[in-house]
């Protein structure tokens, strides 16, 4: 899990995002309206930031996987996306999951199945924070839980259940929530595997 900046660290961190298996080992998740732009970015994603450092190396995006609902009319159902970065060279060329390793992603799991762990990175903080808790159900489409202090720049936070899959990401109904203290994810269905498939296939290529 790490923070997203546009350019690089001095620009602050705007969203939080996680690595993904794939094949590519190169795939990161985050929600749609963290990579609303889609196509090629400027946008870096830095796994263990904290207080201006990056452990593992800055990582640059190359290539936002959007679900089209989204970027058709900010459909809070598709509200989650993918990305491929880079090999990166001060990693000895490595890929990204080859140096910090990565969760499972899931689809089709029973909302509030088991507790979760969310962990993002507020925008006003350089460390993340955490929460352990069991979701509920908000509608057919959505999922809440109650975390304190997920403030703006948690949205993509992921939501990981015992098993280290994650089945959830931070946004969807109202972008992730209106207050600091209950959090959304849209329900990670068929449109979420597509999406997921479509990106791991580019990824390797990069």
């Amino acid at each position: 899990m790490g923070a997203l900046f546009n350019g690089d660290l001095e620009g602050g961190h705007f969203c939080t995002a996680s690595v993904v298996r794939s094949g590519g080992r190169d795939l990161i998740l985050t929600a749609a309206h963290c990579l609303s732009g889609g196509g090629d970015t400027d946008v870096v994603f830095v796994p263990g930031y904290r207080d201006g450092r990056a452990p593992y190396g800055v990582w640059r995006v190359v290539k936002t996987f959007v679900p089209g609902a989204w970027s058709d009319r900010a459909d809070e159902d598709s509200d989650f996306a993918f990305a491929v970065v880079a090999a990166n060279a001060s990693m000895g060329g490595r890929e990204l999951e080859d140096v910090v390793g990565a969760n499972v992603f899931v689809f089709g799991r029973a909302t509030g199945g088991s507790d979760v762990v969310v962990s993002g990175y507020p925008n006003v903080l350089d460390a993340a924070v955490s929460c352990t808790n069991r979701p509920t159900v908000h509608s057919r489409t959505q999922q809440r839980i109650e975390c304190p202090d997920f403030t703006d720049g948690t949205s993509g936070s992921p939501w990981v259940d015992r098993e280290g899959e994650v089945v959830g990401v931070l946004g969807g109904f109202e972008q992730g929530g209106s207050t600091d203290d209950v959090s959304y994810s849209a329900v990670l269905g068929d449109a979420a595997a597509a999406l997921y498939r479509e990106a791991a296939r580019f990824g390797g290529s990069s």
